[in-house]
């Protein structure tokens, strides 16, 4: 029995930290950055005290949130990368992207804004630009992807969905999905269908 405990004591710190991440990163997308800690850990059901020893300060409560974004946003693209039809990769991910971008809420403005040196923006960029771009490569060698099409045609696309407007988070996401399928489908060679009209 005692030889489980420390495990134990590890698990159960480790399934805390992860709650109070995913707690954090919903309450600072829709809340915005000033969102109390003591939101925070009620979201999380834990106390203050439990957010505060695995983050000393909100500024490192934030960028470890904003991390697991980047980490949403890479994996979308890496995905994409690893499967082995490259069309469908791109697809998958350029649909995944525009949903990341419509549930992001402004949450990396707001970081970028409010910590502007907690992390190396310009790197994450950059790596980030470079995979996109291999995504389309890999994409115009299917003969799918128009040849013309390049990587600042791809950004535009995901930015797009910023501008959306609908009354719940689901419509929201729906309706980045139908703009996803509608500019894949100016993208593809030849065109293919769109999904349903909303109703």
């Amino acid at each position: 029995m005692t030889a489980r405990l420390p495990h134990t004591s590890r698990s159960d710190a480790r399934d805390s930290r992860d709650r109070i991440l995913d707690a954090a990163g919903a309450v600072f997308r829709t809340g915005g950055l000033d969102v109390p800690v003591r939101e925070i850990a009620r979201r999380a059901e834990v106390g203050p005290a439990t957010v505060y020893r695995h983050f000393p300060t909100k500024q490192m409560l934030v960028a470890e949130a904003y991390t697991g974004h980047v980490r949403a946003w890479r994996s979308a693209v890496d995905d994409g990368l690893v499967d082995p039809d490259p069309w469908r990769g791109f697809r998958v991910a350029a649909e995944r992207l525009c949903e990341l971008r419509v549930r992001d809420h402004g949450f990396t403005a707001a970081v970028k804004s409010a910590y502007p040196r907690a992390m190396d923006f310009a790197a994450i960029r950059a790596c980030s630009l470079t995979s996109a771009a291999e995504l389309i490569r890999r994409a115009k060698d299917t003969g799918r992807l128009r040849p013309d099409v390049v990587l600042d045609d791809l950004i535009p696309m995901i930015m797009a969905s910023d501008g959306i407007r609908a009354r719940t988070p689901g419509a929201r996401i729906a309706a980045s999905r139908r703009l996803a399928a509608l500019m894949i489908q100016a993208f593809q060679v030849p065109p293919g269908a769109l999904p349903g009209a909303p109703a």
